[in-house]
């Protein structure tokens, strides 16, 4: 063929209609839904110690592949607590350690479950520990100190949440519950077969629910399904919070096997949630910390009927950057290193608040 000809076969090319290329996924789709999952003290050290104790492979590492990463300051300090670092997730501002969604002058915040709740969703809570405890307790209360336990159950009752489960029976008061329109039930096969709209849970008359090792048992996954099919109800969508209190506690102790069994327990929960979710379709799972506790390495991994070697570098909270790990429609938000006050910011531009 001669240089004429392929002149004129590059300029016809040159006219024809360029080749569509396939839309790309952008991660913008919003979802009706958003479950946030906490494990409290919950660092990247924590689920690989608990992973090469587990003869199966953690939902958490099984099912995500959008991770990110959260810087957990709190306003006062580099290190938070989990009363700031909750009221980060749930208002979007830091405040200082040991107050619960108040600024530092202690002006109420508005959370994300209050702003859900004006939007018309349903509003879940869901812990292994008191339901007024600092991570539960920063979605509904508004107090000065993570102590007040009488004062945050009394923010309760006008908090617009619609079901809750944990501990924390002590501070409530049953009348007031129910006058609030909650139905109250004790134990988790009273909750498990609730059918009311709005309903209190308590796990037993105790401050909070026992250990693992002491024989709480397969709480947190059943009693989260049962709240998100409560939740569901709602058409126009729901937010839920749902936290593995105990994780940190075992941190504090510096027990490695509290730990573990801890975050098997809420890897358990977060293995039902996503597989609810993926039936759902219309359905944001986040799973993350507030901050990470003890100071975890892990020199050695497990021998075959061992637990793997832990050394701690602290019986308190350090500031190590703590993984988000997120599934469902939005999940690509998540990606990157943020702070945890953004965290509330891409689960409120994804619900459309």
């Amino acid at each position: 063929m001669n240089r004429f000809y392929l002149l004129i076969l590059a300029a016809l090319a040159s006219c024809a209609p360029a080749k569509r290329l396939p839309k790309k996924e952008t991660g913008t789709t919003k979802p009706k839904n958003v479950v946030l999952m906490v494990g409290d003290g919950m660092g990247l050290a924590q689920l690989s110690l608990t992973q090469s104790a587990a003869d199966y492979v953690l939902a958490i590492f099984e099912w995500f592949k959008v991770i990110g990463l959260s810087e957990t300051a709190s306003a006062n300090d580099y290190i938070t607590d989990s009363a700031a670092g909750a009221t980060a997730f749930s208002t979007g501002s830091r405040t200082n350690n040991g107050m619960i969604s108040v600024a530092p002058d202690s002006s109420a915040l508005k959370t994300i479950a209050e702003e859900a709740s004006e939007q018309g969703k349903s509003t879940g809570l869901l812990a292994t520990c008191s339901i007024t405890h600092a991570t539960p307790a920063a979605f509904f209360a508004h107090q000065p100190s993570r102590k007040m336990n009488k004062e945050i159950a009394g923010d309760m009752y006008a908090s617009g949440i619609d079901v809750f489960m944990g501990g924390g029976w002590p501070y409530f008061d049953s009348s007031r519950l129910v006058a609030s329109g909650f139905a109250v039930k004790h134990g988790l096969d009273a909750f498990t077969g609730a059918n009311e709209p709005k309903v209190a849970g308590f796990y037993s008359h105790a401050e909070h629910p026992p250990k693992m090792s002491e024989g709480r048992g397969n709480y947190l996954a059943p009693a989260s399904v049962k709240m998100l099919e409560l939740l569901n109800r709602n058409k126009t969508g729901f937010f839920a919070m749902i936290e593995g209190s105990q994780i940190d506690w075992g941190g504090h102790a510096n027990d490695a096997a509290y730990l573990i069994e801890e975050t098997k327990d809420f890897d358990k929960a977060v293995r039902a949630v996503l597989e609810w979710a993926k039936k759902d379709g219309q359905t944001l799972v986040i799973v993350t910390a507030d901050h990470e506790t003890g100071g975890l390495t892990m020199p050695q991994p497990a021998k075959p009927g061992t637990l793997p070697k832990a050394h701690f570098s602290t019986g308190d909270h350090s500031g190590i950057q703590v993984p988000v790990f997120a599934w469902g429609p939005g999940a690509e938000q998540f990606m990157g290193v943020y702070k945890n006050t953004d965290i509330y910011r891409k689960m409120k531009a994804l619900m459309g608040h």
